[in-house]
């Protein structure tokens, strides 16, 4: 697949700012285009509709919230007018705004977008109305998404990192990676702990191999939890990506036990291509 039609999030932050900068850089390379999406909650900044509120009450809250919003919308376009020159993409650089559920709205249009770039955790930086959640993005658009580090604004290397567990979400990584990543040269087939569980890894190097990339097996033990292991990896190797299946269990066992996904979403150092 080569790129032609990317889905960018942006609410302002400086995870998006990274995130609009990249995907730009990615556009630029493939001739493509890029829409940058905010999506917005309308949820009122207070409950005007609690049963003591008294109907002026009520009023004023419902037009401040009105006034709320149109600010949202005012001081997050005039940013990214602002950002607009330096991405250079002239025609192929659209803005949309849509109000709704934010995880919603930006997995409901990346359905119809080769990739959805978005800013690493940002839920520490932003008010609620446009906070984003990458992992439930992740699995409910059915479409890869590129998670960038705030500060990243290219790719570094043509080197990627494949983190296999043998499973359904990993092999679909897998074959986003092939699609997307053009340019790369190698790809570290990652396991850790006991890669007897996952498909022969023989296997996989040669459908790499078949695409025309050079392809090793790196095996890890566990180091304190996978998800610290294969940061570890990350860390110490560089790669440009890291390309991984989201959530191979259920969101709640992860969640309830702490995931791998969810640790990686929010400490990897480089970006990562989330596919489920």
């Amino acid at each position: 697949m080569s790129l032609r039609n990317i889905l960018a999030a942006f609410n302002g932050t400086e995870s998006a700012v990274s995130a609009m900068q990249y995907a730009a850089g990615m556009a630029r390379g493939h001739g493509a285009h890029v829409t940058a999406l905010l999506a917005y909650a309308t949820h009122d900044a207070l409950n005007s509709h609690a049963a003591w509120a008294p109907r002026e009450a009520t009023r004023i809250i419902a037009d401040a919230s009105a006034e709320f919003l149109d600010g949202i919308e005012a001081q997050f376009e005039a940013q990214f007018e602002a950002l607009r020159p330096s991405l250079e993409l002239g025609d192929r650089l659209q803005f949309r705004r849509v109000p709704g559920r934010v995880d919603t709205v930006l997995s409901d249009c990346a359905q119809v977008h080769d990739v959805l770039v978005v800013g690493q955790d940002q839920s520490a930086e932003t008010d609620s109305h446009v906070s984003i959640h990458n992992d439930r993005i992740a699995l409910m658009s059915g479409r890869p998404v590129l998670v960038i580090p705030k500060g990243c604004v290219e790719r570094q290397s043509g080197h990627s990192v494949l983190a296999w567990d043998g499973g359904r979400a990993a092999a679909r990584a897998m074959a986003d990676a092939l699609d997307m990543l053009t340019g790369q040269t190698r790809i570290d087939v990652l396991t850790v702990g006991n890669p007897s569980l996952a498909r022969p890894i023989d296997e996989v190097l040669q459908h790499l191999t078949r695409h025309g990339i050079e392809a090793s097996h790196a095996e890890r033990a566990v180091e304190k939890s996978i998800a610290e292991t294969i940061l570890k990896y990350c860390r110490k190797h560089k790669p440009g990506t890291l390309v991984m299946g989201a959530y191979e269990h259920s969101k709640f066992r992860e969640d309830f036990f702490g995931g791998v996904t969810a640790r990686i979403l929010v400490d990897a150092p480089i970006p990562i291509l989330l596919s489920h």
